[in-house]
């Protein structure tokens, strides 16, 4: 039998700051905070699903999917990549990228892909249930901002 190497998912997230500075959240399934984002997309021809051409462009079909915000993504955060265990014995990559966000005054949305949207200071992040990791790229990007 062939060797078949085991395959890292690959999340990429933005960090995306409304006009008020405050960073765009949503709460997931295991009732974390985490940016919006997800998955590379390999594409599916039967489907007519493209794949995604770039991290940076996922980043943007991913927010834009998840809030109803268009961003332009990059730079890639400084301390933004890292490897999340979100239930034991499954891994997967994180890459983060910070955002401009296009339509800063437009109010998100949530999608049907989370259980809750929300707006939050630099401040307020600490406190949240959130992994460290997420806590860090946006700590790093409030700092570039």
């Amino acid at each position: 039998m062939p060797y078949k190497p085991p395959l890292w998912p690959v999340s990429v997230k933005g960090v995306a700051l409304d006009a008020r500075g405050r960073v765009l959240l949503l709460r997931n399934e295991r009732q974390e905070w985490e940016p919006p984002g997800g998955r590379l997309e390999t594409g599916n021809e039967s489907g007519g699903q493209l794949p995604d051409v770039s991290p940076e462009r996922a980043v943007e079909r991913e927010v834009a999917e998840e809030t109803g915000w268009e961003v332009k993504a990059g730079p890639l955060i400084d301390g933004g990549t890292w490897i999340y265990e979100p239930i034991p014995g499954r891994r997967v990559l994180i890459v983060t990228y910070g955002c401009t966000v296009l339509t800063p005054e437009r109010t998100p949305v949530l999608s049907h892909e989370h259980k809750q949207i929300g707006l939050f200071t630099a401040d307020e992040v600490p406190g949240l249930n959130m992994p460290a990791g997420y806590k860090r790229s946006i700590a790093a990007w409030y700092a570039e901002t």
